[in-house]
């Protein structure tokens, strides 16, 4: 980083910039490349990995801050960094066409490999290639959502799949085997969580063989 005069001026290099408009006025903030997806996705969860100065700009390219009293007119707050996760959450993130084909590109396949790897066909209980899920994502025109979690975008592709194509979501069988002491309490916990309960038998202790989504 590098600071000019006059002092309202700084310059970043390398940098996602993420643009809000708010009250009139814009806002922007510098980010590393990567971790604003990241950071929406709570895969990372501290600030100062995700930004590379805790600084409301007018325009970052140009190395321009926001003036305070244009930050607490818009924000109610001056506090800087709270308004950068303000920014960082509903702001959009500014890329190149290039980037964002290939970003999307990526969630896309993402997507279509968590699809993948939770389902399987209800009739041989085998599993779909990714190649295979993709194709059909693309033939019911599936766009993805750039700002959404792509664990959450899967579970929205497999409800659309269902109405087009044999598929169901993948469960895990699993034997349990309860203490008698606690047995009758941690059934009910058993049923609350599992999608089916196959079997119970009490030897003692209690065994239960029963199914989980994957």
């Amino acid at each position: 980083m590098s600071i000019f005069t006059p002092t309202n001026q700084i310059r970043l290099t390398n940098v996602a910039v993420v643009r809000m408009k708010k009250a009139g006025k814009r806002f922007e903030i510098a980010c590393y490349k990567n971790k604003v997806i990241e950071w929406r996705n709570k895969v990372e969860t501290d600030i100062d990995e995700v930004l590379q100065t805790h600084t409301v700009f007018t325009n970052v390219s140009k190395g321009q801050v926001a003036k305070k009293d244009d930050l607490e007119h818009a924000f109610s707050t001056g506090d800087q960094t709270e308004i950068c996760k303000q920014i960082l959450t509903k702001g959009e993130l500014q890329v190149s066409e290039k980037e964002r084909s290939t970003q999307l590109e990526s969630t896309f396949r993402d997507i279509a490999t968590t699809v993948a790897d939770k389902t399987v066909n209800p009739e041989t209980k085998r599993p779909y290639t990714v190649g295979v899920i993709e194709k059909a994502m693309k033939d019911m025109h599936f766009s993805v959502k750039p700002n959404r979690n792509p664990k959450q975008q899967a579970l929205e592709v497999v409800k659309k799949l269902k109405e087009t194509m044999e598929i169901e979501r993948a469960q895990m069988r699993l034997k349990i085997i309860l203490p008698q002491r606690e047995a009758k309490k941690l059934k009910d916990k058993v049923k609350e969580i599992s999608s089916v309960i196959e079997s119970e038998h009490w030897d003692g202790d209690l065994e239960i063989v029963c199914s989980f989504y994957n």
